[in-house]
C-alpha cells in the first residue's frame, strides 16, 4: 500500500490549490490511501472543527470530481471535529496510527448540487436572519411546509445515507431519514459545516452520491 499526505497549505476554501494537490497525488498509479490532515496553524483556532471539516470536505470534493473514490481516505483530524465525532474518528496520534495500519470501510458520501461533499452538518436558513419560507422533502416525505427557524442536515454511517431536522429554539422536530434532503424556497441560504454562503438559492439538495467513501475507520 502507498499513502500520499495532502497537508492543508493555504484557506480551506481554496478550491483550486486543493484540487491540484489531490489530482497530483492520484495521478500516480501506486497511491491507494490519501492521508488527510488540517494545516498545524490552525489546530488552535477557535474554529478549528469547521474549518478542518470544510478542509476534509474539500478534498473529499476534489477526489470526486476526478472519479478517484477508488482511493481509501483517512482523516488525521488534531482535535476531535464534527466529522470525526460523527464517523467515530480518533485524533491526534491515534489518527495517525489508524491512518497507516486502519482498514478502510464503504461508507455513503453525501454532497449536495454545487458538488460539495458534506462530512458534518449543514443548515437550510433564511436569508438575512429571516426565518425560512418555503418546504423540505426528505425522499418523498414532508418535513415541513411554511415557516421554520432552519433545517439541520447530517450524514449517517447507515444507509440510506443523511437525517433531517426541523431545528426549533426548545424543541427539536423528528429525524427523517433518506438517500436525499431537498429545500425549496423564496429565501433560501446554505450553511456547510458551519459556514454561511450568504447567496440566495431558491433550492438546495443534498443526496447520497453513486460511489461511496472508502473510509479508514477503527
Amino acid at each position: 500500500m502507498s499513502f500520499a499526505l495532502i497537508s492543508q497549505a493555504s484557506r480551506s476554501d481554496d478550491k483550486t490549490a486543493i484540487r491540484t494537490a489531490v489530482t497530483t497525488a492520484v495521478a500516480d498509479p501506486a497511491v491507494t490511501r490519501l492521508l488527510v490532515e488540517p494545516r498545524v496553524a490552525e489546530r488552535v483556532a477557535p474554529t478549528i472543527a469547521d474549518e478542518s471539516d470544510t478542509f476534509f470536505a474539500q478534498v473529499l470534493a476534489a477526489l470526486m470530481l476526478a472519479e478517484r473514490l477508488d482511493v481509501e481516505v483517512a482523516l488525521l483530524p488534531a482535535e476531535a471535529t464534527g466529522a470525526s465525532t460523527r464517523y467515530g474518528l480518533p485524533h491526534g496520534p491515534a489518527a495517525r496510527e489508524l491512518a497507516e495500519h486502519g482498514t478502510a470501510t464503504s461508507v455513503p458520501l453525501i454532497r449536495d448540487d454545487a458538488a460539495t461533499v458534506l462530512l458534518g452538518r449543514a443548515r437550510h436558513l433564511g436569508a438575512e436572519g429571516a426565518k425560512l419560507h418555503g418546504e423540505t422533502y426528505v425522499d418523498s416525505e414532508r418535513l415541513f411546509r411554511g415557516e421554520v427557524r432552519s433545517v439541520l442536515i447530517e450524514p449517517t454511517l447507515a444507509l440510506p445515507g443523511l437525517r433531517a431536522q426541523v431545528e426549533r429554539l426548545l424543541l427539536p422536530g423528528r429525524w427523517l431519514t433518506g438517500r436525499a434532503a431537498q429545500t425549496g424556497g423564496t429565501n433560501i441560504v446554505v450553511e456547510r459545516e458551519g459556514v454561511v454562503n450568504p447567496r440566495v438559492v431558491k433550492r438546495s439538495t443534498f443526496y447520497r452520491h453513486d460511489t461511496d467513501l472508502r473510509l479508514v475507520r477503527p
